[in-house]
């Protein structure tokens, strides 16, 4: 995009803003967009009428204590191998990390798919094969397509500890928190391509809220908060679809009956949000034989999170991540104390590398795609 065409679109967006008592918080849901706000530095360029915050777009950032408390007690057991992707090894459970038990002698393996679980399982009949199948609806469908495969295969030895999340009753919770204060939602892209845009329509049928799912160059963003902010300055609350060049008003058909083939939802428990009812999926009895927790269950003491971190404010966009304690000194991306700093597209992480976007958007505005 040419640097005078980003410039009339933040004037267009600092006059529609010009007569406005207070700022307009536009909450941008997808880790990916976050990640690309600050290396675009698009936060420099908006008028102080836009604040651009962060929500709960993060599966590894979500994921709670409880979980990794499991994953981490399963990889303590001699007979079982964790497949796992490369972002879990950090987060922290209640007291220790998968990274940490791998470090002591547990068999944990990196993988790029959960397909690769496949193989391991194979080459390995004499032990359990478990996959962290951590994710949104992004992942969900290759995680259930692997399950069928699995059972398709007559794979005895491969299981699933299963905490994929679904985004629509999240945004629903948030938007009933007196604390959370959002005048629309940049909705994430990759996971419209699944759900498509319709699942989002009761932000604006039921909140009366904007929403626009936005692709993910910083271009593609930039035109997604001035849709917003004229619907919003317009009073005219609907879902706008400016990735429609991969995202349709039902998504992705085959992907969702691939995932509720396997899988039903289910409450699940989000980090610092709390239990989200229809929000989580689990294993439906037909291949219950794959859900690691039926097949092999673990009692595990509850334990609460750590008082000092303020990820779960932050991941609600109740706060900034500077505004944390720990942020940048006891919490780095070395040592992270919360998950908001572990993930390459959690919030922490992103303000801790990019800062408030130091990089040229002259030079990041082109279109990648």
């Amino acid at each position: 995009m040419p640097a005078s065409i980003t410039s009339d679109i933040v004037a267009a967006i600092a006059k529609l803003t010009q007569n406005l008592s207070r700022p307009l918080r536009l909450m941008e849901v997808c880790g990916t967009h976050t990640v690309s706000i600050f290396r675009g530095g698009i936060r420099s360029i908006l008028p102080p009428t836009i604040e651009l915050v962060s929500g709960p777009g993060c599966p590894v950032c979500v994921t709670a204590d409880d979980y990794m408390d499991k994953a981490i007690a399963y990889a303590a057991r001699e007979d079982v191998i964790i497949a796992t992707f490369g972002d879990m090894l950090k987060v922290p459970g209640s007291k220790s990390s998968l990274g940490e038990a791998k470090a002591a002698g547990a068999d944990v393996r990196v993988v790029y798919s959960p397909l690769d679980s496949l193989k391991i399982a194979a080459d390995n009949p004499t032990k359990k094969t478990i996959f962290l199948a951590v994710g949104f609806e992004t992942t969900a469908p290759t995680a259930a397509a692997t399950v069928k495969s699995a059972k398709s295969e007559g794979l005895t030895n491969l299981f699933f500890l299963s905490a994929h999340k679904l985004v629509p009753p999240a945004l629903d919770l948030l938007m009933n928190d007196p604390a959370v204060k959002v005048d629309g939602f940049i909705l994430p892209g990759h996971v419209a391509v699944v759900t498509g845009t319709e699942v989002f329509n009761f932000v604006a049928e039921k909140y009366g809220l904007p929403g626009v799912v936005a692709g993910f160059t910083p271009a593609e963003i930039l035109r997604a908060v001035y849709r917003l902010t004229k619907l919003r300055v317009e009073g005219t609350p609907r879902i706008v679809n400016e990735y429609n060049r991969v995202v349709k008003p039902k998504g992705n058909p085959t992907a969702q009956r691939t995932v509720y083939e396997v899988y039903a939802k289910t409450a699940a428990n989000w980090r610092g949000i709390g239990a989200i009812p229809d929000s989580g999926l689990k294993m439906r009895e037909a291949y219950a034989a794959f859900d690691i927790e039926g097949v092999l269950p673990l009692s595990i003491e509850a334990t609460s999170q750590k008082t000092a971190c303020r990820c779960g404010e932050v991941l609600r966009g109740i706060v900034s991540p500077p505004a944390c304690p720990l942020f940048g000194k006891a919490c780095t991306p070395l040592k992270a104390v919360g998950p908001c700093m572990v993930s390459v597209e959690g919030v922490c992480a992103a303000w801790y590398k990019y800062g408030q976007g130091v990089f040229s958007l002259k030079n990041s505005l082109e279109p990648t795609d």
